[in-house]
């Protein structure tokens, strides 16, 4: 294992912020592994911690293939994670919407340029990503329809789900985006948690990423099979929206089956503790996505459900 400084920037007030890079194998460039760009994705810099240390592990018996490197970044942005805020600090803005980067820019636009330039060129990029509404997902691989994308690859994780959508304006400048577009096929996983370690899901996660080096030949790692996966695109999923604001109670969780007309959650009057209202499920099928805030407003997405095949 080789650690190196892949970004620095000199601070005034407290330590240089730097981007550490962690190498291991050497030759080609075979796959580049990214967590934590925001500072609330505790649970991604915790799966690159425990992947990196397996890494090291395997590398130390022979277990990387010959002339193939892996690249890990474990972490984009240390000073948000410092105080618990999920964008960068000084100006709110989100690293991972600033890609491709510009290394004479704006502050993320440099930390962006300097991940971007780090990791294309690798055969495969994954990163460790967080969805923009605080909730619990399945774990799974999201791809981009970008036209290069390649869903036999994704099931190559051994994950339950693959999920593909169609890239909306703000998603033209994100790094899993930008990878496809310069010849990287580009992976995004999801597991249970962001803000907290959810460690079943985080093991699930490190297991997904070994087993897929294994299976482009990259590792030498004996590794159960895992799932065949199901692919799904975006439109397959039911949002199922609160009609008030109040305490949010959820009483189904990723992965339980639900049915139509079934309650699945309830919203509570704040101050008097009575239910307002009841939210039922508007199909058959299975949570995909459930919100974890303990409050909600109305017309706010709380769950996201796929519906039965046969519908």
């Amino acid at each position: 294992m080789r650690k190196e400084v892949l970004y620095s920037l000199k601070g005034i007030y407290r330590e240089d912020f730097e981007i550490e890079g962690y190498r291991f194998g050497g030759g080609e460039q075979a796959a580049c592994i990214v967590g934590a760009m925001r500072g609330n994705e505790v649970q991604q810099l915790y799966i690159c911690s425990q992947l990196i240390k397996i890494l090291k592990e395997l590398e130390a018996h022979g277990a990387i293939a010959h002339n193939k490197e892996i690249l890990v970044i474990p972490s984009a942005n240390r000073y948000s994670m410092n105080i618990e805020k999920r964008f960068w600090p000084v100006d709110n803005s989100d690293i991972n919407r600033m890609f491709p980067g510009d290394v004479q820019g704006d502050t993320t636009k440099q930390i962006a340029a300097a991940i971007f330039e780090s990791s294309k060129g690798y055969s495969y990029g994954i990163q460790f990503a967080s969805f923009y509404m605080p909730g619990d997902f399945i774990p799974h691989v999201r791809m981009m329809e970008t036209g290069y994308q390649n869903a036999s690859l994704a099931n190559l994780f051994g994950l339950q789900y693959v999920l593909i959508r169609k890239p909306k304006p703000m998603d033209t400048v994100t790094l899993n985006y930008n990878w496809q577009m310069n010849g990287t096929n580009a992976f995004s996983i999801y597991t249970n948690s962001t803000d907290m370690i959810d460690d079943k899901s985080a093991r699930q996660a490190v297991s997904s990423v070994l087993r897929f080096l294994t299976r482009m030949g990259i590792l030498k790692y004996n590794n159960h099979s895992g799932y065949i996966a199901s692919v799904i695109n975006e439109c397959d999923l039911t949002a199922v929206k609160t009609y008030d604001a109040g305490f949010y109670k959820r009483l189904k969780e990723p992965g339980d089956p639900v049915f139509h007309g079934e309650t699945i959650a309830r919203v509570l009057d704040p101050c008097e503790g009575t239910v307002k209202s009841e939210i039922v499920a508007q199909t058959d099928g299975i949570v995909f996505f459930a919100h974890t805030a303990p409050m909600v407003m109305g017309n706010e997405v709380v769950y996201k459900i796929i519906r039965r095949m046969h519908e």
